[in-house]
């Protein structure tokens, strides 16, 4: 999840392999003993190509029977090869996905049934709460998560001191946010940063309407009138309240986070992939964090993250191996490297110390009490086929919507008519 800002790119090439082995299988009456398997999965560090030898040495421990392989692209990359893999049939094995692209792969990926969990050695239970339904679409299991991630609303504790602004607490409701906002903002800076990626600015839409802008059928609900009404309310806080800057353009996409960690406001929203960083961030400031504001319906989050699934070209023997190596995967040891390497928060619940374990003393309770109320009453996302093209449309258009130029509901509107039906 650390690089989710990055939209999925559209595939030019119908019958290219790019590099990727195919998982075409042989019969499953051969058993697995030979059986070459390929793991897909993106990086685009060091320390991301290293996290997955690692890993894959694990698997290879675990399954000696089986001739493993890794292929990695950038995050960008990664989708845009996937997609055009996924038209020639010709995906690995073992392909990677993030939870809020499934919708638009889960076609490419097989299911996996009660007894293919099994198989793999994987307990349904183990996981954190709502973690399958990351990987899950229309009431099937096509992939198991390795991290878990929620929104949270970060805070500069020293500005919030400076203006004797009180910091947030974890029962908080809208009114106390837009205080918060208000007490902080001074002529130096904002007491908030607007976001930009799907999740930075709908966050606390969906917290305070409690209504997800897909439904549980997978259909686009973006006029829904609670969701307008809080998406304006959000926008209001650049346009009307004053507690925050337009964007400058659409290319500042991680505008909320960027001004944030820079220490130019008192408040943004982003995930919890990125809290180790603002926790030690180079600005030099104290940072705070905590879950989202609560609206008239409690308070509505999203369980968010990546996992593994199986490709549904993969088949007999290799389908076998592939489930194996799933389990391997997602296993205790390869969870706790996740968490001792402070990669991202582990699905399993098991692991889930391993991570806070990794983190510098100083950080490390308030990070906890930040996950804590983060991660309590989540849920899954709700998505749609189209969810990639519906957060291109706003890109440009949010930045709009800040300058007052463009109605909120005038954008909804229009998304749910191009890509509603």
């Amino acid at each position: 999840m650390t690089q989710g800002k990055t939209a999925l790119l559209v595939a030019i090439a119908m019958s290219a392999t790019l590099g990727l082995t195919a998982c075409h299988g042989a019969s499953s009456s051969e058993g697995t003993s030979g059986t070459k398997v390929t793991w897909n999965m993106w990086a685009g560090s060091a320390d991301d190509e290293k996290w997955v030898a690692d890993t894959a040495d694990i698997v290879r421990r675990h399954n000696p029977d089986i001739e493993f392989d890794t292929q990695t692209s950038s995050w960008g990359d990664y989708f845009t090869k996937l997609t055009a893999n996924a038209s020639s049939g010709n995906l690995a094995c073992v392909t990677s996905m993030n939870g809020q692209r499934l919708s638009g792969f889960y076609q490419t990926l097989s299911p996996l049934s009660d007894e293919d969990l099994e198989k793999a050695g994987i307990d349904k239970a183990a996981f954190a709460d709502g973690a399958l339904d990351i990987l899950s679409y229309d009431g099937k299991i096509y992939g198991v998560p390795y991290d878990v991630a929620a929104m949270m609303v970060y805070y500069n504790r020293d500005m919030l001191a400076e203006t004797g602004t009180p910091e947030p607490v974890a029962d908080w409701t809208f009114e106390d946010f837009l205080a918060t906002a208000k007490s902080a903002t001074t002529e130096a800076h904002k007491g908030f940063a607007v976001g930009m990626g799907e999740f930075q600015w709908m966050s606390l839409p969906i917290a305070k309407s409690g209504v997800q802008p897909v439904d549980s059928s997978s259909t686009l609900q973006l006029t829904d009138p609670a969701f307008v009404e809080a998406a304006q309310w959000y926008a209001d806080l650049v346009i009307k309240e004053k507690v925050a800057d337009p964007v400058p353009s659409a290319s500042e996409m991680g505008w909320g986070e960027d001004q944030y960690s820079n220490g130019n406001v008192a408040m943004a929203v982003d995930g919890t992939w990125n809290a180790a960083g603002y926790f030690t961030n180079d600005a030099g400031f104290k940072a705070g964090a905590t879950r989202l504001p609560q609206g008239k319906n409690g308070s509505l989050g999203l369980v968010l993250g990546s996992g593994f699934g199986i490709a549904a070209n993969c088949e007999g023997a290799q389908r076998d191996a592939a489930l194996k190596v799933l389990g391997s995967l997602v296993s205790k040891e390869a969870q706790d490297l996740i968490g001792s390497s402070g990669r991202s928060f582990p699905a399993l619940k098991a692991s889930q110390p391993t991570y806070f374990e990794s983190l510098d003393e100083s950080i490390r309770d308030d990070m906890k009490t930040a996950f804590d109320a983060a991660f309590s009453h989540t849920v899954g996302q709700n998505s749609t086929g189209k969810w990639t093209q519906v957060n291109e449309y706003f890109t440009p258009n949010l930045v709009s919507v800040y300058s007052g130029a463009m109605p909120m509901s005038e954008m909804l509107a229009q998304a749910q008519a191009q890509f509603g039906n």
